[in-house]
Parts: C-alpha cells; sequence; structure tokens
C-alpha cells in the first residue's frame, strides 16, 4: 500500500465530522477526494464496484438506508450513482442524532431529480483541492500563509529559502497537484497525467455537467485560448467572442482546478495539445 501523504483537508474534515451527521466532499476528480475519507471512515461502500454495483443500484431503489449499515463512520463513494442515498443519509442523521455518521464522494454531476430534500443542517458540502506543493512535500513550509496574515512580525524575516528552483516550480506548476502524478517519479509520465485529466474533460466530463454533448475539438480550443489569457484584463465575453463558441467557461471551472490555471497554458503549449 502507497504511503499516504497528510492533507490539509485532514483537520477540516475531522472537524465537519465532530459538527455534522454527515459531510460531501466535493473538487476536481482525482484529487483524492476518497483516499483522504478513507482514513478516517471505520466501513465503506463503493458505488462504482463493477461486481457489485447493479446489486447495490437495485437495493438503493428499493430500500437504500441497507446501504448505510456498517461502522460508523461509513464512507458511500460515487453515491451519485445513486441519488436516493443523499435523502436516506438525511433522514439517517435526523433518526440517529449524532454527528460524524456519513462522507459522501463521488461527482458533481447528479440527477436533482430524485433529491427531496437539500440536507442542510445535516450533510455539510466541504471543498477539496489537489495538492499544494506543501502537501507534496516539495515545499519547506518556511512560510506560512496565514501567518503572514495574522503575525505582522514574520515580514522582518527574511532568511527564508524555498528548496525548489525555477525549473521546477515551473514543472510542479505544470504538472498539477494530483496524487497519482505527485507520486510517480518519473516527471514525464507525471506530466501525462495532467495531459490525460485535460483529455477526459474535453471527451466526456464537460458534457456530464448538465447532460448536454459539446464538441471535444471546440473545448480544446477554449482552453487554449483561456489558458493564454490567465492573469490578463481579457473577460470570459471576449475570450468566447474570438472563438465564437458558446459559454463553456463555467462548466469548464467545475473541473480545472484554480490552483492549476496558471500552469495550463505552458503545459498547452509544451506538450503541443
Amino acid at each position: 500500500m502507497e504511503e499516504y501523504y497528510k492533507r490539509i483537508f485532514d483537520k477540516e474534515l475531522s472537524l465537519k465530522l465532530k459538527a455534522f451527521g454527515a459531510v460531501l466532499i466535493e473538487g476536481p476528480k482525482w484529487c483524492g477526494k476518497t483516499t483522504t475519507a478513507k482514513q478516517q471512515v471505520k466501513s465503506y461502500i463503493e458505488m462504482q464496484d463493477p461486481e457489485k454495483k447493479n446489486e447495490y443500484s437495485q437495493t438503493a431503489k428499493i430500500l437504500p438506508s441497507l446501504l448505510l449499515i456498517g461502522d460508523k463512520p461509513r464512507l458511500i463513494d460515487e453515491w451519485q450513482m445513486s441519488p436516493s442515498l443523499w435523502d436516506a443519509v438525511r433522514v439517517s442523521v435526523d433518526y440517529i442524532g449524532k454527528p460524524g455518521l456519513y462522507i459522501l464522494t463521488g461527482s458533481d454531476s447528479v440527477n436533482n431529480e430524485n433529491i427531496l430534500h437539500s440536507g442542510t443542517g445535516r450533510i455539510d458540502r466541504s471543498i477539496m483541492y489537489p495538492m499544494s506543493l506543501f502537501e507534496s512535500r516539495e515545499s519547506n513550509g518556511a512560510v506560512s500563509l496565514l501567518s503572514l496574515f495574522n503575525d505582522k512580525t514574520i515580514l522582518d524575516n527574511n532568511g527564508c529559502i524555498s528548496n525548489l528552483s525555477i525549473t521546477d516550480l515551473i514543472f510542479a506548476t505544470c504538472r498539477g497537484g494530483w496524487p497519482a502524478a505527485v507520486m510517480l517519479k518519473n516527471k514525464e509520465a507525471s506530466l501525462s497525467i495532467a495531459k490525460s485529466y485535460l483529455n477526459s474533460v474535453c471527451k466526456g466530463y464537460v458534457s456530464t455537467v448538465d447532460k448536454k454533448t459539446r464538441d471535444e475539438l471546440l473545448t480544446k480550443m477554449l482552453l487554449r485560448s483561456y489558458a493564454r489569457n490567465i492573469s490578463t484584463f481579457a473577460s470570459n465575453e471576449k475570450v468566447l467572442n474570438r472563438l465564437h463558441i458558446p459559454p463553456l467557461i463555467p462548466l469548464l471551472e467545475k473541473w480545472i482546478p484554480h490552483r492549476w490555471k496558471i500552469g495550463l497554458s505552458f503545459f498547452l503549449e509544451t506538450n503541443n495539445w
């Protein structure tokens, strides 16, 4: 089993489990939501298990509460495959009346027609992001952004030095913080994870958000233009007008983590994407 790299989100999740009956972990695909959740649960069920998903699906339709049986906290991974589980979790939280019962992970593409209640007050929504350089153990953590705001005296200390060269920072920015990429020792292989992610967004995910089919090539063209205009004054409207593409940017931003956008342009250009 691979070593688990501690995440900043670990503490937030632990706190939320003390306050709410259930926690929904949202965020980009592949950012480590399931792996992080498994560190704090006592049982779990994976709805996408190819050998059991049909059985789970039928159970969720007939008596979803059966899938909630297990030691708590219990993780329900890819819960959106059976949206009725949302209300089952909400009802269970109300009935048991204790915090820290369930963690839900999965895609943002959910059929809300089968959800009766928002879950407010029972199910907390928390966002998890890909790894920061500190989480990937590339930053030495000598400077804390929180401390910069809370401790004015820290500005007097100019002795903090990064262990990373400019080349290292460029590579890390283009690679992104996906755990699968961070764990690889081969740099070319790490960059291929980022390329695969982008291709997956353009080929399929961009059409699953609102169930509307979109052209893969046009999506790639938009991403290239969008990346070129990061950190400029160009508005989304101008980017779209130049390409004559429907409003895809709000949808793409669901899949492209904001911490990775800075390296997106360089990555696309250097990889002939």
